[in-house]
């Protein structure tokens, strides 16, 4: 596999205009009064104490919660096409929004192309896919609460499942989505090891993560446990209401297997609660299950609250746990993922 990398300066075939404009316009609602991710407390009761007071802008220009940093790259992977209407086969290329911690107070808008604050970098990487007929866009409240938190986090924008796609979405292609998520891993990496790169310095090649929603649940379940698309650099795996790819082989959690945050929405129609279920009974320990109590399959990680507070406060403290080394991470997933009423969270660590 032959992989380029370049900061994107033009329109490409998949409607990077679009994706920026969807973006930019969601943040804005979100500043000019919209919920905040992590906003306020929850309409809910947490079973054990009560919820943990707001963290407070930085006094420092470093540490968490940190300001959020913007780009969006292009990766391309020769040895792969792929085929839009009407057009003839062409290399895969996969436009990437890319957050990451920057120097200053923390807020609610990201600073686009803003240098990375390196003073505590190399980064966790987490690469996210996204559901089919979306962008990353929908989801840009987790991804900054991540970045905020100090991760470095891709998100592709699939070929063909996504929103703007030529001809419109293409669940078919979900099966070559594994790769682009890998493919998007190693071009982070080249970009962070290049010393006058776009970030150089950026990520912590030795604590990646993958995640995604819906269809990029699938593909990232896959890339995290499944051996026809297993990409060893993966050391933890967060799954959105996520499945098993269709006609994909067997999943395979061998000891020492990715640890696994699954979260489902209970009452979600598109990917059932219990392909959830399934391979959350397969996999070996540490794993984790958050059931978001009457919830569906898009709004509790894009904007419905409290859910969407819970993930992302849960999801984080997983991370922090398994990519940070952070072990009282583990007591706060279950104070911050159990709610009366709300969520529910099953701990097997």
């Amino acid at each position: 596999m032959r992989l380029a990398a370049a900061v994107v300066a033009a329109v490409l075939v998949v409607g990077i205009a679009a994706i920026r404009a969807e973006t930019a316009n969601r943040a804005a609602r979100g500043a000019a009064g919209g919920t905040a991710a992590t906003s306020g407390a929850p309409a809910a009761t947490p079973e054990t104490g009560s919820s943990p007071a707001a963290t407070p802008a930085p006094v420092s220009p470093h540490g968490p919660p940190y300001a959020v940093g913007e780009r969006v790259i292009t990766f391309v992977d020769r040895g792969r096409t792929v085929k839009f209407p009407g057009r003839p086969p062409q290399p895969r290329t996969l436009v990437t929004v890319v957050r990451y911690p920057i120097a200053g107070p923390a807020s609610r808008l990201d600073v686009h192309n803003a240098p990375l604050d390196r003073a505590d970098g190399p980064y966790p990487l987490i690469v996210f896919g996204h559901g089919f007929e979306v962008t990353p866009a929908a989801y840009y409240r987790l991804l900054r609460a991540w970045a905020q938190a100090g991760y470095v986090v891709a998100a592709p924008v699939f070929p063909l499942e996504n929103a703007h796609a030529p001809g419109g979405p293409n669940e078919a292609d979900l099966i070559n989505e594994p790769a682009d998520m890998s493919d998007v891993i190693s071009g982070m990496l080249t970009m962070s090891a290049t010393r006058n790169g776009v970030l150089p310095g950026a990520v912590d090649s030795r604590e990646i993560a993958v995640s995604g929603q819906s269809d990029g649940g699938e593909a990232a379940l896959a890339v995290a446990y499944d051996r026809q698309f297993l990409d060893p650099r993966v050391r933890a795996a967060v799954i959105l209401s996520g499945a098993r790819i269709p006609g994909a082989k067997a999943l395979w959690f061998p000891t020492g297997a990715p640890p696994l945050l699954a979260t489902q929405g209970t009452a979600d129609i598109v990917n059932l609660p219990k392909y959830t279920y399934a391979f959350f009974g397969l996999a070996r320990s540490p794993k984790y299950l958050l059931r978001l109590l009457g919830a569906p399959h898009l709004p509790p990680y894009t904007g419905q609250q409290p859910q969407l507070g819970i993930v992302e406060r849960v999801s984080t403290d997983f991370l922090n746990r398994y990519l940070k080394e952070d072990a009282p991470a583990a007591d706060r997933m279950k104070y911050d993922g159990d709610w009366t009423g709300t969520a529910r969270l099953t701990a097997n660590p």
